[in-house]
């Protein structure tokens, strides 16, 4: 697939649209006298047009530390939010211990046969 070059119509930069132009003097008569009746209507109801206007920023004042927000001790003991977790031990005795099957892959073996297999590398 190759890739070219499109032209001045799939451009996404110029979006503003020109001053309105009309296929007729007719058209731009009518256009100017509709224009007119909408100006004397708002002004029989004293209104005026809506204004379009920007969005504001919000408006924001960074607090810092110490300025007015209350102080909030930081634990500096280093001891943790939680109580450590016991450590796990088996006391069974159907286990007769860990092989090695493959480089870091502890297996846990419960006969001799296991062990055997283990050794000789099967699974």
């Amino acid at each position: 697939m190759t890739f070219h070059l499109e032209g001045p119509w799939l451009s996404t930069t110029g979006k503003k649209k020109g001053k309105q132009k009309f296929r007729t003097a007719d058209a731009a008569r009518k256009s100017a006298q509709l224009k007119e009746n909408w100006n004397e209507l708002l002004s029989k109801y004293e209104t005026k047009p809506a204004k379009k206007e920007t969005m504001k920023p919000l408006s924001f004042k960074p607090t810092y530390r110490g300025s007015d927000t209350p102080k909030i001790p930081s634990k500096g003991d280093s001891s943790g939010v939680a109580a450590a977790k016991p450590i796990q031990t088996y006391t069974g005795t159907k286990m007769i211990g860990i092989g090695q099957l493959h480089k870091s892959n502890a297996v846990p073996v419960f006969s001799s046969e296991d062990a055997a297999d283990s050794a000789r590398m099967r699974r």
